[in-house]
C-alpha cells in the first residue's frame, strides 16, 4: 500500500473570484475583480432552483473585448457558462484531473453538499499544490 498522503480539492482550492449578481455590467466586474484580484466570476442563483453561472476572464475577452462591444452595456448572464460542474471538496485531486480532462475543464467552483461555494479549484492547483504536495 501507498503511504502517499492523499491530496483533496479542499487542500488545493483558492478563492481568486467574486460572486456577483447576473445583471451587474461587464464593466462593473472589472472594477470588482481588480480591486479583488480575482480571475473568475461565480453568478449567483436567482432562486433555490437556478444554478450559478460562471464568467473566466477569457471570456470577457472573447466576448466582450474582441467583438468591441462596449463593458458598461454588457451583463455578465449574457457571457456567462451556466450551469458550471463543480466538484466536492472531498474528491482527490487525481479524480478531479481525470473530470477535467474528460469533460474539458480547465476551471470548476468547489461546492459543498449544501450546495454552498467553497472556492475554486483549476489545473495550477491540481498540479502545482496537488501533485508537488505527494512528491
Amino acid at each position: 500500500m501507498s503511504d502517499k498522503k492523499l491530496v483533496r480539492v479542499r487542500d488545493v482550492m483558492h478563492s481568486g473570484y467574486c460572486q456577483v449578481d447576473g445583471l451587474t455590467t461587464v464593466a462593473d466586474a472589472l472594477k470588482l475583480m481588480r480591486q479583488e484580484k480575482a480571475h473568475a466570476l461565480i453568478i449567483k442563483k436567482r432562486d433555490n432552483d437556478d444554478e450559478h453561472g460562471l464568467v473566466l476572464v477569457s471570456d470577457i475577452a472573447k466576448k466582450v473585448l474582441a467583438p468591441n462591444k462596449a463593458p458598461e452595456r454588457v451583463n455578465v448572464y449574457e457571457i456567462m457558462s451556466k450551469p458550471v460542474l463543480g466538484v466536492h471538496p472531498d474528491m482527490q485531486v487525481r479524480f478531479c484531473a481525470r473530470m477535467f480532462n474528460q469533460f474539458g475543464l480547465t476551471i470548476a467552483p468547489v461546492i459543498d453538499s449544501a450546495g454552498e461555494i467553497l472556492g475554486l479549484v483549476n489545473y495550477d492547483d491540481l498540479v502545482l499544490r496537488g501533485l508537488a504536495e505527494q512528491l
